[in-house]
C-alpha cells in the first residue's frame, strides 16, 4: 500500500476511541502491516518520564522483535505546558517526515481536540494572554468560570473544571483559534480515514477499572513519587489531571489510598464519557468515524481496518 489515495491526496489513518479501548495495539499492528508510522495524538504522552500514568504502552509498539516507529512521544519535560498550537506544528513536521520516508502516517490517540485540530485544519497562533481578558476572568468566581467553559463548546476534559488556573487557560486558548493572523502551519492535503474502537458502557467501565489496578501494581504511584523527588511542585503535577492529580494528593497526605483509587476511577470514567462526547460532536459536524467493535480479536480488527483504507 502506498501513501497516496485514489484522489491524489496523502493517506492519513486515524485510530481513535475512549481511554482503555486498545487504540495503541490496533494502531501499532496496523502500521506494522501497512508500512506505517505512528503519530501520537495524546496531550500527556508528550512528557518524558510520565509513562505509566499517561498509558504510553510502549511494549505495544514492539511486534515480532521490531519496534514500529512513533512520533510526538517523550518530546517535552514534565512541568512544561504543551498546547494544541505546538501540537499542530509538531504534527506537521512528523507527517512530512513519515511521507518523505514513503511510509503511511497513522495518527493515534484519545485527545479529541488534537485529532479535531488535524482533521479540521485548525488555524491558530501562539498562545498569548490578553491582559484585559485575563484580569476580567480573574474577577469571576469558580462557578462563573465553569459556566463559561461549559457553554463555550470547547471543553476538552473534566480536569479543566478542577483547577482555577486551568479553567482560565482553557477559556483563553480557543480565542486564539481561527485567527486571521494565524501562525500555525498549512497542513498538507490528505484524505483522513477515521477508525474508532467502541465498547458498551459496562465493558468499558470494567476495562478502565482493571487497567487502573494493573497500572498501580506496575508502579504508577512510584512514578509520580519520583517526579516529585525530581523537584516538580505538587501543583505542576496536578495540572496534568487524572492519575497525576489524585496520586499527588495521596502522596501529599490529602486523601488516603482507598479514596484516591475511588476518586481516580470515577474521574477516568467521566473522562471517557467526555472523549466520546467530543467524537460524537465530530460526527455531527460531518466527520465519518468507522466504529469497530472492541470485543473483536486483534486480527479481525486489523482486517476490518485494512478493508476501510484500501
Amino acid at each position: 500500500m502506498n501513501n497516496w489515495t485514489k484522489s491524489g491526496k496523502f493517506r492519513l489513518i486515524v485510530i481513535l476511541g475512549p481511554t482503555a479501548s486498545g487504540k495503541t495495539e490496533l494502531a501499532a499492528r496496523l502500521a506494522n502491516k501497512i508500512s506505517g508510522e505512528i503519530i501520537s495524538a495524546d496531550s500527556r504522552q508528550v512528557y518524558r518520564r510520565m509513562t505509566i500514568g499517561t498509558g504510553k504502552d510502549l511494549e505495544d509498539y514492539v511486534i515480532d522483535g521490531t519496534t514500529v516507529p512513533f512520533h510526538l512521544i517523550d518530546i517535552a519535560e514534565p512541568g512544561y505546558e504543551y498546547n494544541v498550537f505546538e501540537f499542530l506544528n509538531d504534527f506537521n513536521d512528523a507527517f512530512n517526515t513519515v511521507i518523505e520516508r514513503g511510509k503511511i502516517p497513522v495518527l493515534c490517540g484519545g485527545s479529541g481536540m488534537y485529532i479535531d485540530a488535524v482533521v479540521n485544519g485548525y488555524k491558530m497562533k501562539p498562545f498569548k494572554t490578553d491582559p484585559e481578558t485575563l484580569e476580567d476572568l480573574k474577577t469571576k468566581s469558580d462557578d462563573e468560570l465553569k459556566a463559561i467553559l461549559k457553554h463555550s463548546g470547547t471543553l476538552h476534559n473534566t480536569t479543566d473544571l478542577t483547577d482555577r488556573e486551568r479553567m482560565i487557560r482553557a477559556i483563553l486558548i480557543p480565542k486564539e483559534m481561527n485567527s486571521d493572523n494565524n501562525e500555525s502551519p498549512a497542513l498538507p492535503g490528505f484524505d483522513p480515514v477515521l477508525i474508532g474502537i467502541s465498547f458498551n458502557r459496562d465493558q468499558l467501565r470494567k476495562r478502565i477499572t482493571e487497567r487502573l489496578e494493573k497500572r498501580i501494581q506496575n508502579g504508577m504511584i512510584t512514578e509520580v513519587e519520583q517526579l516529585l523527588k525530581e523537584g516538580l511542585a505538587p501543583g505542576q503535577l496536578k495540572f496534568y489531571g487524572l492519575e497525576y492529580r489524585y496520586i499527588t494528593s495521596y502522596l501529599e497526605g490529602e486523601i488516603n489510598y482507598e479514596e484516591m483509587f475511588r476518586l481516580l476511577n470515577i474521574a477516568i470514567h467521566q473522562f471517557s464519557k467526555r472523549q466520546m462526547t467530543w467524537f460524537r460532536k465530530m460526527e455531527r459536524e460531518g466527520k465519518q468515524i468507522h466504529w469497530i467493535d472492541g470485543t473483536l480479536d486483534i486480527d479481525e480488527k486489523i482486517r476490518l481496518s485494512t478493508d476501510l483504507i484500501d
